[in-house]
């Protein structure tokens, strides 16, 4: 390991092979082998996302700098042939100083001030305290049961990890060094959106940003390519990004490691970061909003909350609807315009969608999945106001069917027809699997579903998840009424409740078989 851990050449980023290997490699050969990489195999979210948003920062510099402009053909070109690596290469070789964790002037990504600044040069924190899996100060103790006295030592190949997914997810709040508080990082609280391709470098294509305007290469520039940062800049006042490379790169708290005789982290200096101004017109690319009641809102991490709910907010919109009801993530269109440019010639799209959910400063939950979007729902409108109409049914019939289930509970209770009492059973419902229930049962058929919408097949599509929607909404029912056993109050109920959800079925599926009348079917 060398003295300042150079991320070129120290291996340090986990990736996924083609052969099915995990290994450690450093940025150097991580582009020279980015057509035999699937996939980065870093396992924290919040992580994993940043380590993507620097590599396309990278590539992104590196091709301003090789060529300044590039058309949607050479895009094509890189996902057909692979990323021009010299290009790549000889960017790298051009920052290298500045790639180096432990620089004594610039480390990567950290304020080297910090060691002679009054309020931090004399203030240790334990490196806990960029740790979003970790618990530190008065935050709850569940699986880590380190004390920030007696920090563990941390590697700086994970101590780098650990601050790259800090420096994207980490919540606003106080911090009490520089300033009481600070700005959250770029993507606090959101459910990161990275269109996939089979390689690495297929993945850095589609999601890349475009390239610059003429006479504005270096307007758009990461941390590296930035003088340090200066006291005066953390206590100033909030920054909008310049761009994405900025947004992917932005020092949302100030952060210096302190290395061990070892080389290993065990504390550090930390106070208020570079912030972050909000801004509604520039969001960031990776970022999904959908209707909320106040305007549009970034699509994150509920609890409970299925994420395919929100394909909505992953369409396009049609050109003459009124009002936005969501807006999907730029590099969902950075990854269609490829498509667009190679004639539609790759037929689904798979998504990445990670983050970290929070609240306020407190953090809840982190997640990842992977969706399969049709690229045909991405391309045609018509198509994507289809499978809007159907993800908008199934909101409506469990709305609908979680409205009888309240009543049905409350049946059972003394006093049925007082708020109090619909209120105690609208937590019952809730804190059951009634809702848990249906969005699994109903998302076995959402692969089929966009399939059949992609593929010109709206009428078979239609009965078919009218149907999966129909079976979904009797198996949460039957999990209410299993709870409720056989008392005689509970057959009461289900007497007076059966025949109203058949009808709330009928009129929300119409075409259903087994709910049609006899002349109907």
């Amino acid at each position: 390991m060398s003295k300042d851990f150079c991320l070129l050449d120290e291996p340090w980023l986990p990736v996924r092979l083609t052969d099915g290997r995990v290994v450690d490699l450093g940025l150097r050969e991580v582009f020279q082998r980015s057509g035999e990489i699937v996939a980065l195999a870093e396992t924290a979210p919040p992580s994993l996302v940043a380590q993507y948003r620097l590599l396309l920062a990278i590539t992104h510099r590196a091709l301003t700098r090789a060529q300044g402009h590039w058309r949607p053909a050479d895009r094509v070109r890189w996902f057909r042939d692979g990323l021009p690596l010299p290009a790549v290469q000889d960017y790298l070789d051009h920052w290298r100083d500045h790639f180096a964790l432990f620089h004594p002037q610039q480390p990567f990504l950290q304020v080297a001030a910090l060691s002679e600044a009054p309020a931090t040069r004399d203030k240790r924190k334990p490196w806990t305290q960029i740790a979003l899996a970790s618990a530190n100060g008065n935050t709850p103790v569940v699986f880590d049961h380190a004390v920030d006295t007696q920090p563990t030592a941390l590697a700086p190949a994970q101590a780098l990890g650990t601050l790259l997914g800090f420096l994207q997810f980490t919540p606003g709040g106080l911090v009490k060094c520089l300033r009481d508080a600070d700005k959250a990082g770029p993507l606090a609280n959101t459910a990161a959106i990275l269109p996939v391709g089979a390689t690495l470098a297929q993945t850095l294509c589609l999601a890349l940003h475009p390239s610059p305007r003429p006479g504005e290469e270096d307007v758009d520039l990461p941390a590296w390519e930035r003088p340090p940062l200066t006291l005066a800049q953390l206590q100033g006042e909030p920054v909008p990004a310049s761009g994405p490379n900025d947004r992917y790169t932005r020092q949302s708290r100030a952060v210096l490691l302190v290395p061990e005789a070892d080389g290993q982290v065990r504390w550090l200096h930390f106070a208020a970061g570079w912030a972050l101004a909000d801004e509604s017109h520039a969001p960031d690319p990776m970022a999904c909003f959908r209707v909320g009641s106040q305007g549009l809102v970034r699509v994150g991490f509920t609890e409970g909350r299925a994420f395919w709910r929100d394909l909505p907010a992953m369409v396009p919109m049609p050109a003459a609807a009124e009002g936005l009801s969501s807006q999907a993530a730029a590099t969902l269109q950075f990854a269609v315009a490829l498509h667009q440019a190679m004639g539609w010639t790759v037929p689904d799209q798979p998504l990445l969608v990670a983050g970290l959910a929070s609240e306020k400063a407190k953090l809840l939950r982190w997640r990842s999945e992977f969706l399969t979007l049709p690229t045909a729902l991405t391309a045609n409108p018509d198509k994507a106001a289809e499978l809007r109409e159907q993800v908008a049914l199934a909101e409506s019939v469990h709305r609908a069917v979680a409205q009888l289930a309240v009543g049905l509970l409350a049946a059972t209770l003394p006093d049925p027809t007082s708020q109090d009492t619909r209120a105690r059973a609208r937590a019952l419902l809730e804190a059951g699997p009634f809702t848990a229930s249906y969005y699994a049962a109903a998302q076995r058929a959402l692969p089929a579903l966009m399939q059949a919408l992609a593929h010109d097949r709206a009428e078979q599509a239609l009965n078919a998840w009218q149907a999966t929607l129909h079976d979904a909404a009797l198996q949460a029912w039957d999990a209410v009424w299993r709870g409720l056993g056989r008392s005689p109050q509970a057959l009461k109920a289900d007497a007076l409740f059966w025949p109203r959800l058949q009808g709330a079925l009928k009129q929300h599926l119409p075409c259903h078989p087994s709910l049609a009348t006899p002349e109907e079917a």
